[in-house]
């Protein structure tokens, strides 16, 4: 069995919370009888009180919650194959993971916004073969060509902003690198999407994007970030949310986009200045990147895992339900009328 969502376990904390709600109920219901009534009395007033039925309601309620917390988790199990339209396509995304990827000018981070993108591109891209390489102060091959999402997903929920090794930020490098980890078997149209905010060190990124396109990879640049007023880098000290300084001045980085257009035009690409704005990189994948790349050529079989949450959400409303019906019977029984009889009415 796997979880996709293990990241909503924290709602476990409800079932908690409900189960010591019903038994301090039960406990406080059971002691105000035991003031009210005698024990010869207690049976009858407690069975036609129904608290032994309150106490069923209230496990049954606790059942119904921990059951939803664990559809809500997404298990599956079982391996079903689903047809997927294929291109000849191989992919290499290339990501920067800088210091200056930290800044939030594009909330929550342009690190964290970049992730997204790939996600994006993840979702529709079902068939092609996707690569990821990170680069800083070195570039690092994270995932070789694969077609297996769920790995690629995984390794981008490592992938932070000290990754990469020692500090500054080498595109080039990191284009050379994606070029070269196209396989022998890449008989189809390639593709390196670099997601940066531009900042680089002499790496010489546009002779790589040209010496790319030589190969047979196109460049497409996907630049993040404020590219007029830039934005602070955070950083945190013993607690502190602070920002970095040199040389006792803030730093304030902004998006080199005419780089990042040069590294596209050599890599006979395109540059997709997302700026601080929303983008669906997934959108931009299917409607410019992948017809400039390549097409579709065959279908594949793709394992999926099968979802299984009908399977505790179902008998979660069952209880539900029965819960409600319960509550609806257990109301006082309509009492006898205590009206005196009249004396045609009393027997001889």
């Amino acid at each position: 069995m796997h979880f996709l969502h293990l990241d909503l376990f924290f709602w476990a904390w409800t079932i908690v919370v409900a189960g010591v709600l019903v038994a301090v109920g039960m406990s406080a219901r059971t002691r105000a009888w035991r003031k009210l009534a005698t024990p010869d009395m207690r049976g009858r007033l407690m069975s036609s009180t129904g608290i032994m039925r309150h106490g069923l309601r209230g496990c049954m309620l606790v059942a119904a919650l921990a059951l939803m917390v664990v559809a809500l988790l997404d298990p599956r199990w079982g391996i079903r194959y689903e047809p997927v339209a294929q291109r000849n396509i191989d992919v290499m995304f290339v990501l920067d993971t800088s210091r200056s990827m930290l800044a939030d000018d594009l909330p929550p981070s342009r690190l964290d916004r970049a992730r997204q993108y790939i996600d994006d591109v993840l979702e529709i891209a079902a068939g092609d073969r996707m690569g990821l390489v990170t680069f800083a102060g070195q570039a690092s091959l994270e995932v070789p060509l694969t077609r297996d999402a769920t790995a690629l997903r995984l390794s981008l929920e490592r992938v932070g902003p000290r990754t990469g090794g020692a500090g500054g930020s080498l595109i080039g490098d990191a284009i050379r690198l994606a070029a070269d980890s196209f396989t022998g078997d890449s008989d189809g149209s390639k593709a390196i999407i670099v997601l940066s905010d531009g900042d680089d060190m002499d790496s010489w990124p546009v002779e790589a994007a040209a010496a790319a396109k030589e190969s047979g990879a196109r460049v497409w640049t996907v630049g993040l970030g404020d590219a007029d007023t830039g934005a602070r880098i955070p950083i945190e000290i013993d607690g502190e949310r602070l920002f970095l300084t040199h040389e006792g001045e803030e730093v304030w980085v902004q998006m080199q986009s005419e780089l990042l257009e040069q590294i596209a035009i050599a890599g006979d690409g395109a540059f997709i200045p997302a700026g601080t704005s929303d983008l669906d990189l997934g959108d931009v994948y299917e409607q410019v990147i992948a017809p400039g790349s390549g097409r579709r050529t065959s279908t594949a079989m793709v394992e999926q895992l099968i979802p299984r949450y009908v399977w505790f959400i179902t008998p979660a409303l069952m209880l539900l339900i029965l819960e409600w019906l319960m509550g609806r019977c257990s109301g006082a029984r309509p009492e006898q009328s205590s009206r005196p009889k009249t004396l045609e009415e009393v027997p001889a």
